[in-house]
């Protein structure tokens, strides 16, 4: 299978017509006719600009004769020309082969530390160019080899191979495409490859994800000692079933089990699977709707008990004796807010038998010195002495896995080590028989480019835009001026003029710049309240963009704009956000996240506010939405931003939106028992006005944020209905911006008019 990894060769006589030209151009046709490419330039011009040429190079061959390199007879220029380049191109790329050529100059004139980097030295003429070429091919075909991690390396040879296949799937490498018009459009689509590829889980020299053996489990082995743990078990469907194959493992009907209020809703379908009686920890939001940090205090084991003894579904068990048996902790939260797993650990190894962070949002932590501790496993901590730690992570949401590829990451404790045999049967009970070998391919390459030095610099990239594109939408705010508006970027109040900074920048708490503890009444700019030294930071890769209109404190301004008209607006100009909420939106910095990409939504920002102080009209500035809702056509932007301003206002959505998450939510059976109505169907569809001191068989699940309100088994309360009723008047006020409420059912009456219901237990 050929691949397009050029030589590089960096020469300023590339093109001439002197001696030298010729003969770098005849070891560039000599080492073409091999078969492989050259590309060959005569300046190093922006030598990061080349530098970058890392990732597609096979190898670099550099010119030490040139003008460039020699402006008098000192040769500290050539030393540091040398210097600046290896070290750039070694930030990212460890292996990638150097060679130096020349005619004068040899390796007494350079230093130790740039000869260890170098493949070789070549002087011109000495050899005959094919020999020169043979050289440095076999030194680049060693590279390339040596970069294919376990699995993906016996997937390409697989399909090299040529084999027929007599084994499903049914398209056998994309033939069966070929004998209809569409099929061929599909095949032309995705392409040979990826068709060649998607094999049957009998090929044996692939090895079996099932079984974890062959070359998969030599590439599971591999990514857990990238990701600093002592197991790692690829998943093809999503952290949604790496969380149920965790909790399938370690959790039995009946057990107490410790879970984040916040968590992500496939933790919550485990507690329904498994049995579990869940004891929840509950977060702090503030008033732009933001997802904050569970206090300390509530990790405390008699603060646990104390919820254990105060839980009706748990009144006959001695909170004394109980021993929890999972904790499972969202980390980071959706905006972006992490803990340190140090003190948490600290806190509870030996209490609660597993701890689980689900780090979908945060794989890439483990890569960089400035998440510290605050992240699951790290390469230079300790192991808990009794307590046994999961990290799930979905890899294809901020490394470079393709949809749905995640992983389990296992830490053994000190006394207690993973049967890898229990836990496969939990990883069979979710996983498919039929696997995605592409996925799985994703996995390992994922894993790969993580290794340091590569990984640690793609992580330090991905911080280093986010922080430029903080200050880029700074200095925007600064020239309009303190009489203007713009949007802000919610996060620290001072940023390091360039670079990372300060990782303790970032950590969250009640203190000013000074460190000095703020007065009764002032807050910080996380709006959370008191915040435990240390315990909690921001990860600047996730950027929470606030719209005019809404303050910290939950009240509204005399006019502004809902984030969801500033999305809608994006969209239609060619950025679409992650996430959005009443009055902020949420993007996030990837290691895949480039420049102009951010750039492009600053500019696109601009051209907002341009549009809205205009008041242009919405036919014009968002006429695919228009098309959708002809209501708003006669409406200018800023009209329309007023008017849904306005319904927010009047309903004090903000705080209702932020206190019926900080309700009480009474269970009034187990999650499991409720849910099972469902299959016996013993359920009542009642209507909302209705629901106040009823049973939800179902997840309640507002989206944005995509957190649960009520699980099954607790009991709908008056700040909940206020906010179902709140929803169902905005819908039909303000068509188009209508809230997404997975749990409520939507039915059309006679006349027209959509009523909303949500599933109870039958009375």
């Amino acid at each position: 299978m050929k691949f397009r990894f050029p030589i590089v060769i960096i020469d300023e006589d590339f093109r001439s017509e002197n001696t030298s030209g010729l003969g770098i151009r005849a070891l560039a046709d000599a080492i073409e006719r091999e078969g492989f490419e050259v590309l060959g330039v005569t300046s190093y011009g922006d030598l990061s600009q080349f530098a970058q040429q890392q990732s597609r190079a096979s190898a670099f061959v550099l010119s030490i004769d040139d003008e460039e390199f020699s402006p008098g007879p000192e040769l500290d220029p050539v030393v540091q020309k040398l210097r600046d380049f290896i070290e750039e191109v070694r930030w990212k790329n460890a292996d990638v082969p150097i060679f130096l050529h020349g005619e004068t100059k040899t390796s007494r004139h350079l230093p130790n530390d740039i000869l260890r980097e170098l493949h070789g030295f070549i002087h011109m003429f000495e050899d005959t160019p094919e020999f020169v070429a043979k050289h440095i091919i076999r030194e680049a075909k060693t590279y390339l080899e040596g970069i294919q991690p376990p699995f993906f390396k016996a997937l390409l040879d697989y399909a090299e191979d040529g084999s027929y296949s007599w084994h499903c799937p049914g398209h056998s490498g994309g033939v069966a495409f070929l004998k209809s018009p569409i099929g061929q459009m599909y095949h032309q689509f995705y392409g040979e490859n990826m068709l060649r590829a998607d094999v049957c889980n009998a090929v044996e020299e692939l090895g079996q994800l099932l079984d974890h053996n062959g070359a998969i489990g030599a590439s599971e082995r591999n990514a857990a000692r990238i990701f600093n743990a002592d197991h790692c078990f690829f998943v093809t469907n999503g952290t949604s079933t790496s969380n149920k194959m965790v909790w399938h493992h370690t959790v039995a009907p009946g057990d107490v089990v410790v879970v984040d209020r916040n968590c992500h809703k496939s933790i919550l379908h485990s507690i329904i699977m498994t049995g579990a009686i869940p004891v929840f920890l509950r977060p702090t939001r503030n008033h732009w709707g933001i997802i904050g940090p569970i206090g300390h205090s509530e990790f405390e084991p008699e603060s646990i008990r104390a919820k254990i003894r105060a839980n009706p579904l748990l009144k006959d068990v001695d909170a004394d004796a109980v021993k929890p048996r999972i904790l499972a902790l969202t980390q980071s939260t959706y905006d972006g807010v992490l803990y340190n797993t140090e003190e948490i650990k600290r806190m509870l190894d030996g209490y609660i038998a597993n701890l689980h962070f689900d780090e979908a949002w945060l794989p890439h932590a483990a890569f960089h010195p400035f998440y510290g501790t605050y992240h699951a496993m790290g390469r230079k901590r300790g192991r808990m002495k009794h307590s046994v730690t999961y990290a799930t992570q979905s890899i294809h949401k901020l490394l470079a896995g393709i949809s749905q590829a995640s992983h389990v990451l296992v830490q053994d404790s000190e006394e207690t080590k993973l049967d890898r045999h229990l836990f496969n049967e939990a990883y069979l009970m979710h996983t498919s028989t039929s696997p995605q070998y592409s996925i799985i391919a994703s996995c390992d390459v994922a894993a790969a480019m993580m290794e340091p030095p590569g990984g640690t610099a793609l992580v330090e990239e991905s911080i280093l835009e986010a922080l430029d594109f903080r200050r880029a939408m700074r200095k925007v705010d600064e020239e309009f001026g303190e009489n203007d508006w713009w949007f802000k970027v919610w996060g620290p109040e001072e940023l390091e003029e360039e670079g990372i900074g300060r990782a303790k920048s970032w950590v969250l708490r009640r203190t000013d710049e000074d460190g000095v503890q703020l007065a009764d009444g002032e807050d910080s700019w996380h709006g959370f309240g008191d915040m435990a030294p240390g315990f909690n930071m921001l990860d600047p890769i996730k950027a929470t963009i606030i719209t005019p209109g809404l303050g910290i404190d939950g009240k509204f301004d005399t006019t502004g704009i809902p984030a969801s008209i500033v999305s809608k607006y994006l969209t239609e100009h060619g950025v679409v956000v992650e996430k959005t909420g009443l009055y902020s939106f949420f993007i996030l910095f990837t290691i895949g996240i480039t420049k102009g990409r951010w750039n492009t939504l600053v500019a696109a920002l601009q051209q907002f506010k341009d549009d809205y102080d205009r008041n242009q009209p919405l036919w014009r500035v968002m006429p695919e939405f228009c098309a959708k809702h002809p209501r708003y056509e006669r409406m200018g932007l800023r009209d329309l931003s007023q008017h849904v301003h306005a319904l927010y206002a009047k309903y004090d959505v903000a705080r209702l939106s932020t206190e019926i998450y900080l309700s009480d939510h009474h269970p009034a059976m187990t999650p499991t028992e409720a849910f099972s109505h469902i299959a016996r169907r013993k359920t009542e569809r009642v209507a909302i006005d209705d629901l106040e001191g009823r049973i939800t068989t179902s997840l309640v699940t507002p989206y944005p944020p995509g957190i649960p309100l009520l699980i099954p088994g607790e009991v709908f309360n008056a700040k909940i209905v206020d906010f179902l009723r709140f929803n169902r008047e905005f819908a039909r006020e303000c068509p188009g911006f209508e809230t997404d409420i997975h749990g409520l059912v939507l039915e059309a009456g006679p006349d027209g008019t959509v009523h909303h219901y949500a599933d109870c237990v039958a009375e």
